[in-house]
């Protein structure tokens, strides 16, 4: 017993050290957007702003459109959320009920995707849309987003641990097989949805180079990139840089910590059969 308890011991002590080095950086960032500019280089460094200067988030905001970065975010977000929710959930249950020729090699062939880097098609993808004249505008932004193979994966593995009593049942109580999916399957997937959903946003508020790519316009700059030309101009004024940083990067911090007993639910259904 007295060995057990040593072993948690130091395994508490470990993983509380790994936590202090995960959290330290953003401790870092917020006590830096806080404090004057002279503080900010001072050397040796203050590991506590001695005074507080909360007018540098105002400020940074005022420095660039941040407003229409966050905008045009939101609404790329939206408009990826609801795309890759559909054709994930479609495409997940195909894999997970339906049998056909070819199903494995096809859904083997969407995981081979995953292993492609963005690389290797921003420019065909950047020629394609250039030829539908596609290039500054918010479908280029949104349209090639809206299937994530990802997200599929994950649906597929957690549709297949729904019982197929359940859906013989539906059947024959005259459930079509559409419905199944939207009676049942569904309401039965909500923490893998919330996953996928959770992925997806992210996703859509971390994205840079693909942006960076097809857009020029500053009306059309989401979140992401706009932050990249308010550092290019800021490059020195580390107060300006941490405050904008931390406002871009909060709310998907709060929505993490918001959804994050869906997540761990989700991964953990979603490993016991495949």
């Amino acid at each position: 017993m007295a060995k057990k308890r040593f072993s948690k011991i130091v395994i508490v002590l470990i993983l509380s050290l790994m936590g202090i080095l995960m959290v330290l950086p953003f401790y870092w960032m917020l006590i830096t957007s806080v404090k004057t500019p002279l503080e900010a280089v001072h050397f040796p460094p203050t590991w506590f702003p001695q005074h507080f200067r909360f007018h540098n988030y105002i400020e940074a905001w005022n420095q660039v459109p941040f407003p229409r970065y966050f905008l045009n975010t939101i609404i790329i977000t939206i408009a990826t959320l609801i795309g890759v929710l559909i054709t994930s959930t479609l495409a997940a249950y195909s894999f997970a009920t339906i049998r056909y020729r070819g199903r494995n090699f096809l859904f083997l062939s969407f995981l081979a995707m995953m292993m492609i880097p963005i690389p290797v098609y921003i420019v065909p993808g950047y020629l394609i849309l250039t030829k539908l004249h596609w290039v500054d505008t918010y479908l280029a932004l949104t349209v090639p987003w809206l299937a994530n193979v990802f997200s599929i994966f994950l649906l597929r593995q957690h549709f297949m641990t729904i019982p197929k009593d359940l859906y013989d049942a539906a059947i024959m109580d005259g459930c079509s097989r559409f419905g199944f999916l939207i009676k049942i399957v569904l309401p039965l997937s909500k923490a893998a949805l919330v996953t996928v959903s959770l992925f997806s946003i992210i996703g859509s508020w971390n994205a840079f180079i693909w942006p960076l790519v097809v857009t020029s316009k500053d009306v059309l700059r989401p979140i992401q990139v706009g932050l990249a030309y308010f550092v290019q101009e800021q490059s020195t004024n580390y107060t300006l840089l941490t405050a904008a940083t931390t406002f871009t990067i909060v709310p998907i911090v709060l929505l993490f910590f918001f959804l994050e007993k869906k997540i761990i639910a989700s991964f953990a259904r979603s490993g016991l059969k495949g």
